[in-house]
């Protein structure tokens, strides 16, 4: 069959079971929004109020589903706005489809009206890109494109089409058909694809490429050696601990993470990333480890004879001072990405492959118990709590603990929890109880502020009968409260929390205790009055400045869910709140100051 480029872009989008595009229109886009029109009833586009926000609602839906996101901008500027967002993706390891328009293929590389080379611009933060300069090669392209995102280690792609081939006739042919002859194309990384018929399969080029990395995705990397070398050391540790990130989110390996730690009696310590991985009320759970990790964690680290990095990438904000870091212990790393062994710590030994695959496989070379000699230190480093854990620094203000904790007790256990970043961020790590996977939605690497609505956006439009609240900062809150127009034209029922102490409370907590107070840039009393800001925007709007008034403003917000309403709930926090514990720069991270 005979269609337009644009057509065959939204065909091939439906053939991946796509069933929502967040984006932003224009020019360079309009034969593709004109498709999407006919179309509404096979595929549901929301439509945002900055394209940086389609990039991260796409994250957070992707995220929150183990779907793969997609977004849609137009050339130039359309485009530029979306990178933030790749990058927070790229960072994090979430699978995203970008698709951007560009000027006709006559008119790149010629400074024409709002042309970028976003192909360029992306190359360091995405997997692959592409260039489409023929119709034919462009629904393969799209498969292609799938398939990079999702496979092995995910992350975020990018197709530029410029606007020439979306108005272009070209054959669409369903996925296992046979394709006709074509010319040639060339991608941005300059790769060759010859979209001839093979005579031999019947299969062209590009499609055959795109099996070959589907059967990659699925081929096993690692060997019995790694796993008997693995299963050695774990035999011989005396004290080990488990620190786990996202990969075992990703790699849907809660349950294997679980096991292995109570066979060998374990402690778990979680990177942002891997909070969800183990419920935050499990007996060998010991917290975020880092930076702003519990003094389990951080302790048993230092303390520890073995380390088991599972999907982890070591972080700077983990580690601090990596020459010291686990300065007893031998390492042990499970990663489904080969580059991440070795990179930041050096191993002992490793196990490259899917981290599902590859603790299933370890289960089966262990016994059913083995004996540790941690003898009770866990659970006395447990204890250690800084006393800001349990008071506001004012009497009778709220503290960022009552926030979170009577929140989760309203919301219940399948609640999505989506932040922004900064303290509240960490606030939320450290104290919300977490008890499943995908449930926790914030930019760990690239510490994106502006990343939270959005995010939150994508995932309750991917998860809709589960409760998702947003906790911001003011300071967050300022770069996306635009989005609110989209949670009121759509009816999408989100809880916003921000906790407002008038500050950039990160930042002035290091100007405070490594400036000498000198609060440069950190103060934010000015407007706007989120509150009144928010029924601008057609949502209730409470404040709240102690826990009897957020007791009732959470009253008013879920009878308000319930009935298919976003509602913003703009809480008063002291301005010398400080997240403790907190490994000062350059320190082991059993110096926290608490």
């Amino acid at each position: 069959m005979q269609y337009t480029g644009a057509r065959i872009l939204i065909e091939a989008l439906i053939e991946q079971k796509v069933d929502t595009i967040f984006g932003y229109p224009g020019g360079a886009v309009l034969f593709i929004y004109d498709e999407l029109f006919k179309h509404k009833d096979r595929i549901r586009h929301i439509l945002v109020s900055h394209e940086q926000h389609a990039a991260h609602a796409a994250d957070g839906y992707a995220r929150s589903t183990g779907k793969t996101g997609v977004c849609l901008a137009t050339s130039g500027p359309g485009a530029t706005n979306l990178v933030t967002g790749i990058a927070a993706a790229a960072m994090d390891s979430s699978p995203l489809v970008a698709i951007t328009g560009n000027v006709t293929v006559p008119l790149l590389g010629k400074d024409s009206f709002q042309e970028v080379d976003i192909a360029g611009i992306t190359m360091p933060i995405v997997k692959h890109n592409w260039i489409v300069k023929d119709v034919n090669e462009l629904a393969e392209v799209i498969r292609e494109a799938f398939i990079v995102a999702r496979s092995g280690r995910p992350g975020p792609v990018l197709i530029d089409i410029p606007k020439d081939i979306t108005a272009h006739l070209g054959e669409w042919i369903p996925q296992g058909g046979t394709p006709r002859k074509t010319g040639r194309g060339r991608n941005n990384a300059g790769l060759s694809f010859d979209a001839a018929v093979s005579a031999e399969t019947g299969a062209s080029v590009l499609g055959a490429r795109a099996q070959r990395l589907e059967e990659r995705n699925e081929r096993t990397t690692f060997t019995g050696t790694d796993i008997s070398r693995a299963a050695e050391l774990l035999l011989k540790a005396r004290r080990p601990i488990i620190y786990a990130g996202g990969g075992v989110i990703t790699a849907g390996a809660g349950g294997e993470l679980i096991r292995l730690a109570e066979r060998l009696n374990a402690p778990v310590a979680l990177s942002l990333m891997g909070i969800g991985a183990i419920p935050k009320e499990h007996r060998l759970c010991t917290g975020l480890i880092g930076m702003h990790g519990t003094v389990a964690s951080n302790k048993a680290v230092q303390k520890a004879d073995l380390l088991v990095a599972i999907g982890a990438r070591f972080s700077d904000r983990v580690t601090s001072r990596a020459d010291i870091f686990a300065k007893d212990a031998k390492v042990l790393h499970f990663d489904i990405d080969p580059a991440e062994i070795n990179k930041n710590i050096q191993t002992d030994a490793w196990v490259v492959g899917d981290v599902k695959k590859t603790l299933a496989g370890i289960l089966e070379k262990l016994p059913q118990k083995i004996e540790t000699e941690w003898n009770g230190e866990i659970e006395k480093w447990k204890k250690e709590i800084p006393r800001t854990h349990h008071h506001a620094v004012r009497r009778n203000a709220l503290h960022p603990r009552f926030i979170i904790e009577e929140t989760a007790r309203r919301l219940g256990s399948g609640a999505i929890v989506v932040t922004d970043v900064g303290q509240h961020q960490m606030w939320t790590a450290q104290f919300y109880p977490f008890t499943r996977t995908r449930s926790f939605i914030t930019s760990g690497g690239l510490g994106a502020m502006g990343f939270g609505l959005g995010a939150a956006v994508g995932a309750k439009i991917g998860n809709p009968k589960r409760p998702v609240v947003l906790f911001t900062g003011d300071g967050s809150f300022r770069m996306n409260c635009a989005e609110m127009a989209t949670l009121n034209s759509y009816g999408i029922p989100l809880l916003i929390v921000i906790f407002n102490n008038h500050v950039l409370g990160m930042v002035r907590q290091w100007q405070n205790l490594f400036y000498e107070e000198r609060y440069s840039e950190t103060v934010l009393d000015r407007p706007p009055d989120f509150v009144k800001l928010a029924e601008a925007y057609g949502i209730r709007g409470c404040r709240a400045e102690d826990d009897a008034s957020f007791s009732r403003a959470l009253d008013a917000a879920l009878q308000d869910m319930a009935g298919g309403r976003a509602v913003l709930i703009d809480a008063q926090l002291d301005r010398n709140e400080m997240v403790l514990p907190m490994v000062p720069g350059g320190k082991p991270i059993d110096e926290q100051i608490l």
